[in-house]
């Protein structure tokens, strides 16, 4: 039976030596195409599947639809969220997709389970009014926390490419400030600032030429908890709640798309992938179909 052992982080040794079987080398295969917090979360999932399948006695290359459904009406019984499934699901998908392509099973068996419906959240990110409450309530608590507002609420970084900025990776192009960051999955890209992020990032590092743009005040890089601590401090200062990080970013994408910025372009200035998922944030969208429900409503109801 095969289990993965998840304590590993890299893709060149992931499971037990002593129980490398053919479902092993599967995994191998599909997690061999991520890195960073990819490779991370699909190995978490991929983990929690085989464990699954080990303790209800299911070989996972011989496992058929009514399997995968079953897994999934167990993450259901759990109470898991149903984005947290929908995720589990898509990764397994996956695993099977790249099980069959690779010839080590004859058809996969999770093309047709059941996904449970994800609906998006009324509001995920700050409106205008309370970023620029954000913004305020981090300058006025230090320059460090005022540059990581800056990098998430008007650059939209992720707070992971916010941590792993460096001083020699800004630059000019076309004279305007840029940043080198490394986005999602490895990918590389450089941004270009928004006046008021290059001043408030100048500020933060001062006549450092090298390191981090960020740093903890132990002078140590920033890492991803505490970022989330100071933006969770930020929010309470400015009167705005539990705020965390990804909600600035959101506050980004959303301030765009309100302002008429073409869907492409905000794509592109996300670094999303899909477009489908740059949509997820189109208020205008959302209140748009919300309308067109209440219309069949009234139809159907014949008033």
């Amino acid at each position: 039976m095969s289990t993965m052992n998840p304590a590993t982080t890299t893709v060149q040794s992931p499971f037990d030596s002593e129980a490398f079987d053919q479902a092993q080398l599967a995994a191998a295969s599909f997690l061999a195409r991520y890195s960073g917090r990819t490779l991370e979360a699909h190995r978490h999932d991929l983990h929690g599947f085989f464990q699954w399948s080990a303790d209800n006695g299911v070989d996972v290359l011989g496992a058929t639809r009514p399997h995968i459904e079953l897994f999934r009406a167990w993450m259901e019984e759990r109470g898991l969220a149903a984005s947290t499934i929908d995720r589990r699901l898509s990764t397994v998908c996956g695993f099977y997709r790249f099980a069959h392509i690779d010839g080590r099973i004859g058809s996969t068996p999770a093309q047709y389970v059941r996904r449970p419906q994800v609906y998006p959240p009324d509001s995920r990110g700050l409106d205008r009014s309370e970023l620029g409450v954000f913004l305020f309530s981090a300058e006025h608590y230090d320059r460090d926390h005022a540059a990581l507002a800056v990098l998430l609420g008007l650059n939209g970084l992720r707070v992971s490419e916010a941590c792993e900025t460096n001083v020699e990776d800004l630059g000019f192009e076309r004279g305007r400030r840029t940043l080198r960051i490394m986005g999602k999955c490895n990918k590389p890209a450089t941004i270009p600032l928004v006046p008021r992020t290059a001043r408030t990032i100048d500020l933060a590092f001062g006549e450092r030429h090298e390191g981090p743009i960020l740093r903890r005040k132990d002078g140590q890089r920033l890492d991803r908890r505490t970022a989330h601590r100071w933006v969770r401090s930020i929010g309470k200062r400015g009167g705005l709640g539990h705020v965390h990080p990804h909600m600035l970013r959101a506050a980004f994408i959303m301030a765009a798309l309100d302002a008429g910025v073409p869907l492409r372009d905000v794509q592109t200035a996300a670094r999303h992938a899909d477009p489908r998922t740059t949509t997820i944030y189109d208020r205008r969208r959302q209140n748009f179909d919300r309308h067109a429900a209440y219309v069949v409503v009234a139809f159907v109801a014949g008033g």
